[in-house]
């Protein structure tokens, strides 16, 4: 006789969600913590952990009374190297310091970053540095309420307090329209994914603001966006979108002389497509991409790209989020990162 399906292990959120209160209350009385929670919530708490057969994570029990070292790193996804190098120097500080690194890969679904978010809650980590994609705050947020310090990276989260590394995205989004036009490029297309991130809405505002300086109107169809972003098992969602995006761009009826990537990756995927319908770079279009990652300084021709400091960023927020950890800073601190163009050879000068 076959086995059925394996039932899966009652959470504190299934015991918060039965009783209709927050996970950080059902941790404080399942902890007993000496939080003063009223004598019927905490019996209806308890009575509901028992009917659900609920056990607190071992790991839990083991790091009872003392601290954890360990960090919960939550990132987009593992396959554009710019996470590689954020996460090199999340590890380097962490090592430095004796703590733990406890990586999750969200592969850009809400669903599995929050499935992630529990995991760690339930491993007790004391620290997150986090990429979310997910606009809905309610986990992180009763994360903070039992003590877990968070440094968010990359992206901005609404309606939550923390400490954060960014970077100028709209003043990137500018310093790369600006150079394309420098170099008599009038006609410059934006090929992005869906705008679903901070920082990419942030910057094609930098490249409409550099195009609004310089007196240049902008065609609707020159901003060119996906309708979907999904992560394959290949893992090479931004360099296939990148050529499914070049083809949109083959297809316009009057061609742009230059196109600005949403990131090298997809930079990369739309000059692959180009090449192979025998379109020169740069003589016939020009590329320019964001992050500068190290193999766009590979490919050829070399990839001219606004550089974004990924191992400095991993190496800031984490130092930020030990800092919290053992007390030295109190309130939350916000760093912001300048980008700069890194030239190579992928733009043709026109004049």
């Amino acid at each position: 006789m076959e086995a059925g399906p394996k039932k899966k292990k009652a959470t504190i959120y299934d015991i918060a969600r039965e009783v209709g209160t927050s996970s950080a209350t059902v941790s404080r009385v399942l902890s007993n913590s000496g939080y003063p929670v009223k004598y019927e919530l905490r019996q209806s708490i308890l009575d509901t952990a028992k009917r659900l057969n609920y056990s607190p994570n071992i790991i839990g029990r083991m790091l009872k009374g003392s601290t954890s070292r360990d960090i919960g790193v939550i990132i987009p996804t593992i396959s554009n190297p710019f996470y590689p190098q954020i996460l090199l120097g999340i590890e380097l500080e962490a090592r430095q310091e004796g703590y733990n690194i406890l990586l999750c890969n969200s592969f850009r679904d809400p669903v599995t970053e929050k499935k992630y978010l529990e995991t760690l809650y339930q491993k007790q980590v004391t620290g997150l540095i986090i990429s979310s994609i997910d606009e809905n705050y309610r986990y992180l947020k009763e994360m903070q309420k039992t003590g877990v310090n968070i440094v968010v990276f990359d992206q901005e989260i609404d309606g939550l307090e923390y400490s954060r590394v960014g970077f100028d995205y709209t003043r990137g989004g500018m310093i790369g329209v600006e150079y394309l036009i420098s170099m008599g490029h009038g006609d410059i297309a934006f090929l992005t994914s869906p705008l679903t991130k901070k920082s990419r809405r942030e910057t094609l505002e930098g490249y409409r603001l550099a195009h609004m300086k310089n007196g240049i109107e902008i065609s609707r169809d020159r901003i060119i966006v996906s309708e979907t972003e999904e992560e394959s098992r290949t893992g090479t969602y931004e360099f296939e979108n990148g050529k499914r995006l070049a083809k949109r761009f083959l297809d316009l009826e009057k061609r742009p002389s230059a196109i600005f990537a949403i990131n090298d990756m997809t930079a990369l995927g739309v000059m692959q497509e180009l090449i192979e319908k025998g379109i020169s770079i740069p003589d016939e279009v020009s590329v320019i991409g964001f992050d500068n990652i190290e193999i766009s300084s590979m490919v050829n021709p070399p990839l001219t790209t606004i550089n974004q400091p990924s191992f400095e960023t991993g190496r800031l927020a984490c130092k930020m989020l030990i800092d919290k950890m053992k007390k030295k800073s109190v309130s939350d601190v916000a760093i912001t990162l300048e980008p700069s163009l890194v030239e190579r050879k992928s733009v043709k000068r026109m004049i």
